[in-house]
């Protein structure tokens, strides 16, 4: 027998001792009295019991919990939608439910950034004229069809046709595009213009459908309200009232979306007729979500959007005196008008440019005494105040003609939070020692009959940025008339060249740099007394994970990472998580 065959005595020594033992205790278990034997076993389960209990506890501190498949969301929402339709949407109802349904080639991050989306990628000529995009192979509509290049060219060229009067329509004019190959879409534009690529996140057409339904048929057709899309989530009911107004939309999870399923199973949005009701329906848990209404879990984002006093010195020259301009705009308490009005929901601001970018804000001058800090810029200007007429002036060259401050006339929409506003900069300026005037008009009248025309001295107003930060339209020399925006009817040449350089340069580090110095030429200017930029206010459940939000442009952006939302949780070991 070789050493590899002899059986190991040790092993069988160890063996036998074991079967003693036990033997031993089973004869001691034996032994116990029947009482006793029940105490042991009381015992033995005990032991057992809590060996499973702090193995599990063990597992559960070890576990990490991960986002699953499952929940839903009711969303509330002013208006009724029309047109789910990304050519056509002009509401907010409108844009909420078409960037849910639809896709473009790019998307926005959570950050912001704009990320690919049908598009797996795109580059960008050296000359900055021509952006190539090309399509990802599994992006499909929701009906199964494989989305080309094709449709891409059909979408924008429709965008284009000036008989469908869609609202991308000045986005698109003067671009060409073309189909490569059935994965490949290039544009060319006619000179470089960098916030071009942020036009991308229009959503796509399906071709198939839409190319055979005439322009004049197209806000009619019944895709317009049961659209076949290529979004995270797809039409599934839509219920309406009597007179055909849509009154809820069920929304359920789109499994074809090319960036993979939403962990939410559906969305449903119940529409109304006014903010009041919106709101006493989340109070009441009729819904669970809603923009714009304070509550008691909110999750909050940079509104592009700024708001403030502009100035027209064509209607009154004592506003093309900077000392002036200053003065006014320093002598309103903006961190008061923010908690007091606004709720503090809302960015003191100084300057032109929206927190919530690359841009550092203008600095305000911290003090406890607005009035006292604006009254000693005028004084140190050589203007002096008359207690007894109320009404500081100006001697010019020493002659006895003097400049008055006059009565301000601040004309601004007729809506409550502006109208709160304008009274609150009506009592810094009356401190100040300056007569105020408010008058008050309907949105639509005030655009037409006030903006348009010019027809203000003072302007509050609000202004809505892009999320590519182009102001050329606002500050650009050549936009101070109709139907230019520059309504502070500002000159000044090197910001005319800063704004070009903005907007035409492909270098986003030159082109954050033009920025910088657009925000600290204007506000050094005062053309006029900015104000605030508001907070978008966004309640939601308080089991609602992964909301993100970007900077807000429109309010539908909110949904912009809505894929990655989730209420539903699993508990896996780590390295299934990763």
């Amino acid at each position: 027998m070789t050493d590899d065959s002899r059986p190991d005595w040790r092993a069988e020594m160890k063996r036998i001792r074991r079967a003693a033992m036990f033997e031993h205790a089973s004869e001691y278990v034996v032994a116990l009295s029947r009482g006793d034997r029940a105490i042991f076993s009381i015992l033995a389960l005990g032991v057992v019991i809590s060996s499973i209990a702090s193995f599990m506890a063990l597992e559960q501190a070890l576990l990490v919990q991960v986002p699953t498949y499952g929940g839903t969301l009711s969303e509330g929402e002013i208006g009724s939608p029309q047109f789910i339709n990304p050519l056509l949407a002009i509401s907010d109802a409108d844009r909420d439910l078409s960037s849910l349904t639809y896709a473009g080639l790019m998307g926005i991050g959570g950050k912001g950034n704009l990320v690919p989306v049908l598009a797996s990628d795109y580059t960008v000529s050296d000359d900055g004229k021509i952006y190539t995009f090309t399509l990802r192979p599994n992006a499909l509509f929701t009906d199964g069809t494989p989305i080309t290049a094709d449709d891409v060219v059909f979408t924008v060229k429709k965008a284009q046709d000036p008989a469908l009067k869609s609202p991308e329509y000045a986005n698109w004019s003067g671009v060409s595009v073309v189909a490569v190959d059935k994965g490949t879409v290039r544009f060319t534009l006619t000179k470089p213009y960098s916030p071009f690529i942020g036009l991308t996140t229009l959503g796509i057409l399906p071709a198939h459908l839409w190319q055979s339904i005439g322009t004049t048929e197209f806000p009619f057709s019944t895709l317009e309200t049961n659209p076949v899309g290529n979004g995270p989530f797809k039409i599934v009911s839509i219920s309406r009232d009597a007179s055909g107004l849509i009154k809820s939309v069920s929304l359920g999870a789109n499994q074809k979306y090319v960036l993979g399923r939403p962990y939410l199973d559906e969305i449903t949005f119940t529409f109304y007729t006014n903010s009041d009701d919106k709101a006493n329906a989340l109070k009441n848990g009729s819904i669970e979500s809603a923009y714009g209404i304070p509550s008691t879990h909110v999750v909050t984002a940079p509104y592009a959007r700024v708001f403030g006093v502009f100035w027209n010195p064509d209607q009154q020259k004592i506003y093309a005196r900077t000392e002036v301009r200053k003065a006014l705009s320093l002598a309103i308490d903006r961190k008061a008008i923010i908690t007091s009005v606004l709720g503090g929901y809302a960015t003191p601001i100084l300057g032109p440019v929206p927190p919530g970018g690359n841009v550092t804000q203008t600095t305000i001058p911290t003090t406890s005494d607005p009035i006292t800090n604006a009254a000693q810029v005028l004084t140190m200007s050589g203007w002096t105040y008359d207690g007894s007429s109320r009404v500081w002036q100006f001697a010019q060259g020493g002659t006895k003609a003097k400049l008055t401050i006059p009565t301000i006339t601040i004309r601004t929409s007729n809506v409550p939070e502006l109208k709160n506003v304008a009274g609150a900069v009506k009592a810094g300026w009356e401190k100040l020692g300056v007569g105020v005037a408010i008058e008050l008009y309907e949105p639509g009248d005030l655009s037409q009959n006030v903006i348009r025309p010019r027809k203000y001295d003072a302007l509050l107003y609000g202004e809505v940025i892009g999320r590519d930060q182009d102001l050329y339209a606002f500050w650009d020399s050549q936009e101070r008339n109709d139907p230019g925006l520059n309504i502070a009817l500002y000159a000044n040449k090197s910001v005319d060249t800063l704004l070009e350089n903005a907007r035409t340069t492909t270098d986003t580090e030159t082109r954050v740099k033009a920025l910088q110095k657009i925000e600290d030429l204007v506000s050094a200017d005062y053309p006029a007394a900015f104000i605030y930029s508001p907070d978008f206010i966004y309640a939601i459940p308080s089991d609602l994970s992964g909301v993100v939000l970007p900077q807000i442009i429109t309010p539908s952006d909110r949904f912009a990472t809505i894929a990655s939302w989730y209420r539903a949780t699993d508990a896996v070991w780590p390295f299934f998580a990763r």
